[in-house]
């Protein structure tokens, strides 16, 4: 069995696997770069968690090309990454969000980056915003004084400390490779040598944290993690998340939690093992309380000033697309 694997799979440098759900137009702009980025040595594979956006016609009707999987139903990142993982033959498997756009050149670079270092099992490319700066996309495992500083008021009062900083890894310039604790599943390489080892995404995360422990289970068994930006990539975060932001909110924190019991709990004290899981319970609420305070500010002073003709057209803009909800992960 493992023998007709690999025979299957030498044939093709790279799978491209792109988890997509309702972003039509993401994906499209997506496979575009991808058949742009011109490298002989892929396959392109698109996993669609039940969309009802018209994506999976789209892909039939311009990019015939690619291998579209269909989910009855949508399984989330991790399980869906999974089946794309499956059905793939790279040695190499590029995971792509549905709302990145590849540089030209980057894959024969991932590529060559990855033969190079044969003891890499997971690697990122550079990843910018739409505006071309950077967006910071590989990090150093989390702790608890990061995520009190990071998930709390804290961050606010102090945004300069310097566990959310070394958490980032923001006193970095992301110029030249390094090893890294993980990297984002928005643009991550993996070999299909360690996943053969190893396993591929754990399905108990339904969508985040899934990079964070593949990152911790890689590093466990003794495979390097790195950061490479010889290549880039361009994203458009939580293009996917922000249609139902508020549950991506809450499935963000239970993905922390799930990484927590699975890794740090059992090396933790009893009072951190109390303290987590009601922090991850209350955190989130606090979160889509505000959000809803929030907008429902917004609408009130909106509507007074529509009957007072007073509305600029950044307001009217607003009031269109009333999408400043607080994100769960600015890395997906």
């Amino acid at each position: 069995m493992q023998t007709d694997r690999k025979n299957r799979t030498e044939s093709v440098d790279l799978s491209v696997v792109i988890v997509n759900w309702n972003t039509c137009e993401e994906l499209g702009k997506c496979l575009r770069s991808v058949m742009e980025a011109g490298y002989d040595g892929t396959e392109t594979i698109v996993v669609d968690n039940a969309s009802f956006d018209k994506s999976v016609e789209m892909v039939r009707r311009e990019f015939p090309w690619v291998r579209l999987i269909q989910n009855s139903e949508n399984l989330g990142f991790a399980r869906a990454c999974n089946r794309g993982i499956e059905a793939s033959r790279g040695r190499y498997i590029l995971l792509l969000n549905s709302d990145t756009e590849v540089e030209k050149g980057a894959f024969p670079a991932l590529v060559r980056f990855g033969d190079e270092n044969p003891d890499v099992g997971i690697f990122g490319p550079k990843v910018l915003n739409p505006d071309g700066s950077l967006q910071c996309s590989c990090r150093r495992f989390p702790t608890l004084k990061a995520a009190l500083f990071r998930y709390t008021p804290l961050g606010r009062l102090f945004p300069r400390n310097p566990y959310t900083s070394e958490y980032r890894l923001a006193d970095w310039d992301h110029s030249h490779p390094r090893d890294v604790d993980w990297v984002s599943g928005a643009a991550m390489v993996v070999r299909r040598e360690m996943l053969d080892a190893i396993g591929a995404f754990d399905a108990g995360f339904f969508m985040y944290c899934e990079d964070v422990d593949l990152g911790y289970r890689a590093k466990q068994a003794d495979w390097r993690v790195a950061y490479y930006p010889g290549a880039s990539v361009a994203h458009v975060i939580g293009r996917s998340s922000d249609r139902n932001a508020n549950a991506m909110i809450v499935e963000f924190h239970r993905s922390m939690y799930h990484f927590f019991k699975k890794h740090y709990a059992g090396r933790s004290s009893i009072l951190i093992r109390l303290i987590v899981p009601v922090a991850l319970f209350a955190i989130p609420r606090a979160i889509i309380a505000h959000n809803q305070l929030r907008y429902l500010r917004f609408v009130l002073t909106y509507r007074a000033k529509r009957a007072l003709r007073l509305v600029t057209r950044e307001e009217e803009a607003a009031a269109a697309d009333p999408g400043a909800e607080e994100h769960p992960n600015e890395g997906r």
